[in-house]
């Protein structure tokens, strides 16, 4: 097992093995990754970043698109700025959304094709009936 030494405040050093730095990395990226993916649990939160592709919006235009209460649309995108999906931006009256990240768009696309090859799986299983 490897050791990685680093100091100590009584300048002595202190020996620290990597197998224990790694597990601790690995579970502070677990716990991202099920928060992260929390986040993204909620059909709305879903339509609210597909809406969000391709530019930033207010809640009143959101609520609009998805057809959803205003109180719910607010509810969602506090959700997805606690999780740093979105953030938001004041001109005038007005806050706009937008996606912090677009690499999260790839992820959906990725989940849409995990969801379509289900579907082809099911279609094929059920022509074989």
């Amino acid at each position: 097992m490897h050791r990685v030494a680093t100091m100590s405040p009584n300048r002595r050093k202190k020996v620290v093995p990597i197998s224990v730095k790694n597990a601790v990395t690995s579970e502070k990226l677990v716990e991202f990754k099920a928060e992260f993916f929390k986040a993204l649990a909620n059909p709305i939160r879903i339509r609210i970043l597909d809406e969000l592709r391709s530019e930033e919006l207010t809640v009143s235009e959101i609520k609009e698109r998805l057809d959803v209460e205003l109180p719910n649309v607010s509810q969602q995108l506090a959700v997805l700025k606690g999780q740093k999906l979105v953030i938001a931006r004041k001109q005038g009256n007005n806050i706009y959304y937008s996606c912090i990240d677009p690499t999260v768009f790839k992820l959906l696309d990725v989940a849409k094709q995990i969801f379509n090859n289900h579907l082809i799986d099911i279609q094929q299983t059920l022509s074989n009936l």
